[in-house]
């Protein structure tokens, strides 16, 4: 069961490093404001007065939101919301994804089940000698960055796994909703959960190399069935962290 939103904010946040938090209290101060993509920005003095924190905090949380294309600093100029075209991320969809609030967390994860299990199907019956070739590259890079812990490695072969089964797909709308959802999941990652999930990592390439197989024998079905298995079973990843962070 989903613990209560406000009492999740609370506990996760005694967790995290100031900065983190900060940054997250941007975000929702964009939306309280109804800044728009392109729209200035108040001051690091002033965020920092706002918020009741350091200016040297602020800095730290501008280049956290900066990496990740929220928030765009101009030399001499001052901040500005980034200018996020980006299909989950831009104004026509409402308002901005919130990185640590769990109904956000819950329903992208909806999200990507519904998009990458269909992406397997698709390329199950449609990928090439080539598409193939880059998901069992994918697949080998996550397991060499596990078995080393080279966690970098493992992340791009991760990003590249996924979006190399929705390039497979043969539809240009998978591949671009694919791409936005993970690059949400890492904001949520980055900022609510400071990149602590990926406990399920040795599962993860197990489960990678069962989707490639049923791509690979062109088994639409089973690779449906090992999508969903591997997409539940992060999101469970995230609720354990979750539900550590709140109950200890």
């Amino acid at each position: 069961m989903p613990v209560p939103q406000q009492q999740a904010e609370r506990s996760v946040s005694a967790y995290r490093p100031g900065y983190e938090v900060v940054a997250e209290q941007i975000l929702e101060l964009i939306v309280e404001l109804r800044l728009q993509p392109g729209d200035r920005m108040p001051t690091e003095n002033d965020l920092a007065s706002r918020l009741g924190t350091s200016r040297t905090v602020v800095r730290e949380a501008v280049k956290i939101l900066s990496a990740l294309g929220r928030v765009r600093a101009q030399k001499g100029r001052g901040l500005y919301v980034a200018d996020d075209e980006g299909m989950l991320g831009s104004s026509r969809w409402g308002g901005f994804f919130l990185p640590t609030d769990l109904d956000h967390v819950y329903m992208l994860f909806e999200f990507r089940r519904v998009q990458e299990v269909t992406a397997s199907q698709l390329a199950a019956t449609r990928a090439t000698p080539t598409e193939l070739r880059a998901i069992e590259a994918a697949v080998e890079a996550c397991r060499e960055g596990h078995l080393t812990q080279q966690w970098d490695l493992f992340d791009r072969g991760d990003d590249a796994f996924h979006l190399s089964i929705a390039t497979a797909s043969h539809n240009t709308f998978l591949v671009e909703a694919v791409r936005e959802a993970r690059r949400l999941q890492r904001q949520s990652s980055t900022i609510g959960l400071h990149g602590t999930v990926g406990g399920h990592a040795e599962e993860a390439v197990a489960e990678h190399a069962a989707i490639y197989r049923a791509i690979r024998d062109g088994d639409a079905e089973a690779a449906a069935r090992a999508a969903t298995t591997h997409l539940d079973n992060t999101l469970d990843d995230y609720r354990r962290e979750i539900q550590r962070r709140v109950f200890g």
